[in-house]
């Protein structure tokens, strides 16, 4: 109990005044008993006498004093214990700084302007499809166009939509005299972005408002060659045509969209992927159907299956 009720500092007070409490009086504020105020009057046992101000503080603080005094001498052995373990601290920091937390897009763009401004020989981004808004584009731009001009290397995926996209056309014709290789692909899953080999950055929210800085050489080392495989299997943006009927009258991305149904995907998740919207994505499904001879969304998946056209993509 660390308060007085109010009685009982009523009474008290009372008390200090008069020089003494009726016995009655003080049963209202058992506190004023918790709290050692007052002590049996020994002329009269109707009476109690109050205990001076400065005499029941000390006796409320002498515990205290002495918990702190207990735990500064803890503070003080522990100190001691973990001194011979500080000199390993370097190592322990080192590790820790491998992955740093971003949280902000203030303070991810200042990671990202920091880690480009040091880049000298090579970047690789993947960047999912999707509308990319002016400002966004304006903060690409001046942050790629330094690395062009000291002669970085930059490849970048988007997936197979970028090519319908004039924000990302646009801003890719910028940069074509630089060494500079842009693809494109069926599905790609999060962003990414790699400078020199040496640090990493991923997404951990689909709000974009917090990032993972990776300097750990393993964790780098592996992201590279996640990005190559997708590199490897991308088309080339200025060739190629993704797009185009196969023989078997299906486009490729209706081939990715199949392999997506019989996967158990709906619609939305379907186009968050591919990087399309969901009335596009919804007008390939139509498509698809309409090429196997489908009458209901149940039979597509049956018909896709069935018709072979999945092994025929792998």
């Amino acid at each position: 109990m660390s308060e007085l009720c109010d009685e009982g500092s009523r009474l008290y007070a009372q008390a200090l005044r008069a020089g003494r409490l009726a016995r009655e009086a003080a049963e209202p504020a058992p506190c004023l008993v918790e709290f050692s105020l007052l002590h049996p009057d020994p002329d009269d046992p109707n009476w109690l006498r109050p205990v001076p101000p400065s005499v029941a503080l000390a006796h409320r603080l002498n515990p205290i004093e002495r918990e702190i005094a207990d735990r500064r001498r803890l503070s003080v052995e522990l100190a001691e214990a973990f001194e011979p373990f500080m000199a390993l601290s370097t190592q322990v920091t080192a590790a820790t700084h491998s992955i740093s937390v971003l949280e902000g897009l203030d303070r991810i763009n200042a990671a990202l302007d920091l880690a480009t401004a040091e880049c000298r020989s090579e970047m690789l981004t993947v960047q999912p499809s999707g509308r990319r808004l002016e400002h966004i584009l304006v903060q690409g731009l001046e942050r790629d166009r330094p690395l062009i001009e000291r002669g970085v290397r930059i490849r970048t995926l988007y997936q197979h939509t970028a090519r319908y996209s004039p924000e990302t056309i646009g801003y890719v014709s910028q940069f074509a005299d630089g060494k500079v290789e842009y693809r494109t692909i069926d599905e790609l899953v999060e962003r990414l972005i790699i400078c020199d080999e040496t640090v990493a950055f991923i997404p951990t929210r689909d709000d974009r408002q917090v990032a993972l800085e990776l300097r750990h050489p393993g964790l780098v080392r592996y992201l590279i060659k996640v990005f190559e495989f997708m590199w490897a299997r991308a088309v080339p943006l200025s060739t190629g045509a993704p797009y185009e009927t196969a023989p078997d009258g299906i486009t490729e991305i209706q081939h990715s969209i199949a392999k997506l149904l019989v996967e158990g995907h709906v619609d939305e998740a379907i186009a968050r992927r591919l990087g399309m919207n969901v009335r596009t994505c919804r007008a390939h499904i139509a498509k698809l159907a309409t090429a196997l001879g489908s009458g209901s969304r149940a039979q597509l998946g049956y018909l896709i299956a069935q018709s072979g056209i999945l092994k025929q993509q792998d």
